[in-house]
């Protein structure tokens, strides 16, 4: 519902919803009526205006929307109802007049609320007085007296070690929403709502929520398990191994729990679950992992917060000699934050279905009965929470023969629509949407029809909505782009080998079959210009959202893995580059380094993070031994080459650490050099397990084999694709070549070891900022499965206190801003650039950051590109760099037209409205960019200059946009 207050403008659906409640000043309780709240501010314009005032249509107009707007106000803070006091709607409605500039309005509202108070003082009533005295519904429906002191104690325990937090207001304003007879989960949400309400305030709030939020799991989840009816959190210290006990017995007796569990030294286990782990949750991480990954029962979560991580630690220890000692350590490195395992692995790991791993990449055969066979792997694949990533390209084209009919093909497209429907209907284990992307190469005769699967025009049958697409893109087509050349379209039915084809022998055999065309060897066949069929490309990608865009030949010329095989596709996410065939669908196990939780100091600890890494590769080899595999060929893969991919999260988080802005010279270098000493660490990780454990199957041959790592297989790529088009620092800082003289002694555990993430999930969990993200917003609403979240930046807000600059006057401009500081005229230049947002951020410095990144990386990275005042210029030039600095892979497009970039015009009424609308994944048609511009050179598109264009950003979610399939 539209809330803004603009004069003219009717509200729709004024009437607060039936399950809203009013505490009256003297205890009785009623419901929630908007009409009053109308009636109220009429008065208050008659008192000023006079009595004509009421039946202006400007005030009646106003009147209507602010009631709207307070209503929604109410119900996106208690969607599942609850009680407000009167006091909290008299508040709102005086906010309301003051920000849409009626000051005399509500200096008359303010004067008359006061005035009333006093004749009610004199009158010895309404003095809030009866709280000792209300009663508390119990679980069993008894009822006693509420206990102010337990109530007390939570608030308490919540704030400690706070700063800027108030206990004593989150408790006076909380028994403001009280009642006579409030259940005991009522008293518990009182607590929460009213701390939550502060988060804006302080960015601590946030933890307070947490805290308080513990409470009613604490009582769910005991109680359950006949542990307590509640506890305090001083009181879990005692209170976690026995719960932790009775959680493992129950688990294994409902058949959800590993029988293996049982066979664990639960005592030792028991005694190493560390309770002031639940401090470090906000409230958004905790409320994530209540509603998506507890354990339940009856829909009864009888699963902890640290009960949770010692059984995802558990089932990663399974097949360890010392099991406890490896379960301990596991999990020390979970709860702590310093790394996270994918979210596969945490809905999974230690249950009786151990499907852990992230990531499935197939190859789809051109015969019918493979064509279904890979649909039907879809399904069972999604079933257990997997991303995929199909590649098509080997299916013929449209018009293409068919010898077995004699007839002739239709195409891709057709079958695109089943695999569409196929993710709908098989959801990942019914806890989150299925999730699948197609890819195709660039030469396949039906990429012009593929690019417009996702339009929300045309023939609705050869229309995908609901699954994703990728360009799989030969470096030849991208010279032909610089070039200004032709391109030619084929049917694999006649060229299938260009599949398995890249770098110059791509090229040679590519331009053999043009020849072909020429001398009327090869029929069908369709000629384009290059430049044209990658200007549909960006259009269609600043349109709908997709085709992605990512390079065949770097995922291939530096894949290690190329003696076995071809990358044929990435993944759901793009960043992982995995040889796939009709034999092999290949699996990776994700995982994530919290890379803030490094920073120490000021700097990189470079000891902790050798410390995380190790045990992190280790927890991820151990993936592919212990996981469920839903299909043979997947097993095959995995346990061949034992890929795995160790990414990084909380990379924005460590920049501000550094006091580094995103759009800086110095947070290239960062990238640079963080990336490199996680790369380091991974490789000789993998190469002292496999001094332990053995190397994997399928190492000789190896690029590892060769003493070629990562930084090396760069050469390789300058080589094939010529200097002419690529650019890629080659810098390094640690001595290789100790790793190299490693691995040639002790070969690879694992064929491939790091990618980077989106992290979209659990990153919010641990509290930091997603995968190499910059930040989205300073304040904002977070919209996901969970509900609504205010997301404050704490450390802007810390810089901004030391300065003396955070009040409630800078609150209001960052709401007014969308949670930018740019147009705020007080705020220091050198705040300005350390807390430029996303789109605030030129995609220069995206791509160069990313650039550095993937010289370390054996796979690939999910790069979303955030471009304000779009253009087909500056994709052009963006797609082009991404593509010269030697990129393998991109993701989503976040385009900001230059309309949607200035709030020139905006009316006073949504000043202090927090901006919710992120871009979407899949916006909705806008003019497509037609100023592709010409390039001059190498400095002409790394120059990176705005352009102009009209797309307004659409509302959507970061969750939904970050690829939760894989993390």
């Amino acid at each position: 519902m539209d809330t803004t207050l603009t004069p003219g403008k009717t509200p729709v659906n004024v009437t607060a919803p039936n399950q809203l409640r009013v505490i009256k000043r003297g205890g009785d309780v009623v419901s929630f009526d908007a009409s009053k709240i109308s009636v109220a501010m009429t008065k208050a314009f008659i008192a000023v205006e006079g009595d004509n005032a009421g039946a202006s249509s400007r005030v009646r107009d106003f009147v209507a929307q602010a009631s709207a707007a307070i209503s929604e106000a109410f119900l996106r803070r208690m969607p599942d109802g609850g009680t407000l006091h009167i006091e909290d709607i008299q508040d709102q409605v005086e906010l309301a007049l003051m920000r849409a500039g009626e000051q005399k309005v509500a200096r008359a509202y303010v004067l008359y609320r006061e005035e009333h108070a006093r004749a009610r003082a004199a009158a010895g009533g309404d003095i809030e007085k009866p709280h000792p005295t209300l009663n508390v519904t119990a679980l069993d429906g008894s009822r006693r007296p509420l206990d102010l002191g337990r109530v007390e104690t939570l608030v308490f325990d919540a704030c400690e070690g706070l700063a800027n937090v108030d206990p004593n207001k989150i408790v006076e304003d909380s028994l403001k929403n009280l009642y006579d007879g409030v259940t005991v989960d009522g008293v518990s949400q009182a607590l929460m709502m009213t701390a939550r309400t502060l988060v804006e305030k302080d960015p601590n709030y946030t933890y307070v929520t947490a805290r308080l939020l513990q409470d009613n799991l604490r009582r769910e989840a005991l109680s359950f398990l006949d542990v307590a009816e509640e506890a305090t959190y001083q009181e879990m210290a005692e209170l976690y191994k026995p719960a932790f006990k009775a959680y493992i017995e129950r688990g294994i007796g409902f058949e959800q729990l590993d029988e293996r569990l049982a066979e664990f030294d639960l005592e030792r286990l028991g005694d190493a679950l560390d309770h002031t782990r639940d401090m470090a949750f906000t409230y958004l991480g905790l409320q994530t992992l209540y509603d998506r990954y507890f354990i339940h029962k009856d829909d009864v979560r009888y699963e902890l917060p640290q009960v949770m991580f010692m059984r995802v630690a558990m089932g990663l220890a399974l097949n360890e000699d010392d099991r406890e000692g490896r379960a301990i350590e596991f999990y020390e490195l979970l709860s702590s934050f310093d790394y996270m395992a994918s979210t596969p692995t945490l809905f999974n790991s230690g249950t009786q279905r151990s499907q852990l791993s992230s990531c499935y990449l197939t190859t789809v055969p051109d015969d019918l009965d493979s064509i279904y066979s890979a649909i039907r792997d879809n399904a069972l694949l999604s079933k257990w929470a997997g991303g995929l990533g199909n590649d098509w390209t080997p299916v013929r084209a449209l018009g293409s023969y068919i010898k077995g009919t004699n007839g002739k093909s239709q195409g891709v497209v057709p079958f695109l629509k089943v695999v569409n429907d196929t993710a709908v209907a098989v959801n990942q284990g019914g806890k989150r949407k299925g999730a699948v992307c197609a890819y195709l190469e660039s030469w396949h005769l039906d990429i012009e029809e593929f690019l417009e699967l996702r339009k929300n025009t045309g023939d609705d049958r050869r229309r995908t909505h609901d699954m994703n697409t990728a360009n799989w893109v030969p470096d030849l087509f991208m010279k032909r782009v610089f070039d200004d050349k032709e391109w030619t379209l084929f049917s694999p039915a006649t060229c299938p080998d260009l599949h398995d084809l890249y770098g110059a022998a791509f090229e040679q055999r590519y331009e053999e079959y043009e020849e072909m065309t020429r001398t009327g060897q090869l029929k069908l066949y369709k000629r384009v210009k290059a430049k044209d069929l990658w200007r549909k490309m960006l259009s269609m990608l600043f349109e709908t959202g997709h085709p992605w865009i990512t390079f065949k030949d770097p995922c291939n010329l530096r894949s290690p893995q190329q003696h076995t095989g071809v990358v044929h596709s990435s993944n759901l996410c793009t960043e992982i580059t995995l040889n796939t065939s009709p034999d092999e669908i290949a699996v990776c196990n994700l995982g994530s380094v919290n890379l803030a939780q490094h920073v120490v100091d000021g700097q990189l600890d470079d000891a902790k993070l050798k410390r995380t890494v190790r045990t992190a590769v280790r927890m991820l080899d151990n993936v592919i031994d212990i996981n469920y595999y839903a299909v043979p060929q997947a097993r095959q893969s995995n346990m061949k080459h034992r890929p795995v991919g160790l990414g990084i999260m909380g990379f924005q988080d460590a920049l501000y650490a550094h006091g580094i802005a995103y759009a800086s010279e110095e947070a290239v270098t960062f990238a640079d050099r963080s990336m490199e000493l996680v790369s380091y660490h991974a490789i000789e990780a993998s190469s002292d397990l496999a001094a332990e454990r053995g190397r994997y199957q399928s190492f000789e041959g190896s690029l590892w084999s060769q003493g070629v790592l990562p930084i090396d297989s760069i050469d390789k790529l300058k080589q094939e694709r010529g200097d002419k088009y690529i650019a890629v620092d080659t810098s390094t800082t640690q001595d290789w070549s100790q790793i190299r003289a490693k691995v040639a002694e002790q070969g690879m555990r694992n064929s491939n070891v790091m990618a980077i993430a989106p992290t979209a999930t659990i990153s919010n969990i641990c509290g930091v900022s997603q995968s190499i993200e910059p930040t989205y917003q300073n304040l904002y609403v977070k919209s996901n499965l969970s509900g609504e979240f205010t997301v404050v930046n704490a450390y802007m807000v810390n810089d901004l206190k030391e300065r003396g600059l955070w009040d409630e006057v800078m609150i209001n401009d960052l709401k007014y801003y969308d949670g930018s500081v740019q147009p705020i005229e007080r705020v220091p230049e050198d705040l300005k650039a350390k807390y430029a947002t996303a789109f605030e951020v030129e995609p220069k410095w995206l791509v160069e950051a990313a650039s550095r990144r993937q010289k370390w990386i054996d796979q690939a990275q999910s790069l979303n590109l955030y471009i304000k005042g779009v253009s087909g210029k500056k994709l052009d030039v963006t797609y082009r760099m991404a593509w010269y600095l030697g990129l393998k892979t991109t993701y989503y497009l976040r385009a900001l037209g230059a309309t949607s970039v200035e709030k020139s015009t905006v009316e006073r009424g949504s000043h202090n409205a927090v901006g919710s609308g992120a871009p979407s994944a899949a916006p909705a048609p806008a003019a497509a960019p037609s100023d592709t511009a010409e390039p001059r050179g190498v400095e002409d598109f790394l120059s990176g200059k705005a352009g102009s264009g009209s797309r307004a950003p659409s509302a959507g979610d970061l969750d939904e946009l970050g690829c939760e399939a894989c993390q």
